[in-house]
């Protein structure tokens, strides 16, 4: 058998926090489950998300609450963030294993050999190699930061 979609894992997640009375993770999760339904009913009647979908719609949550984290820690009520950690850490394990931060100072330097990349006006190629090979692994802002080390921007 195949391996189960993040969508059924979300919903067996949703049962067994029901089970816990596990509050927290219960609200994540459906509000994870939400999100992938919404995408989903932007899509023909038959179709289903591609994984690739399912990730992209996690990363765009889990990016979400670190911002909020960011606008908490500058009005001065960081003690918000707690909460925004737990929804992040729930979140994450539903996503792929992440690469670390070795591998893809690795993937970038390959990356920037096989574009040619000269320099900083270069960097839009090189971001798009590299998100190319590490979908769903990483996060935008590492892979532009690396990058823009990489090439001495």
């Amino acid at each position: 058998m195949s391996e189960p979609t993040i969508l059924e894992r979300l919903q067996t997640a949703m049962v067994k926090a029901m089970k816990e009375k596990d509050a927290t993770t219960l609200s994540t999760v459906r509000m994870l489950k939400s999100a992938l339904m919404e995408l989903k009913t932007t899509k023909p009647k038959d179709s289903t998300l591609t994984a690739d979908e399912e990730i992209e719609v996690l990363q765009r949550y889990v990016k979400k609450r670190r911002e909020t984290m960011e606008l908490n820690a500058k009005a001065g009520r960081a003690d918000l963030n707690e909460a925004e950690e737990r929804e992040i850490a729930i979140t994450q394990a539903f996503l792929p294993e992440a690469v670390s931060e070795e591998a893809l100072a690795e993937i970038v330097k390959a990356a920037v050999v096989s574009t040619g990349a000269a320099g900083p006006k270069d960097m839009g190629k090189v971001i798009g190699a590299v998100m190319a090979q590490v979908k769903g692994r990483a996060e935008g802002s590492a892979v532009s930061r690396l990058v823009k080390q990489a090439l001495g921007g």
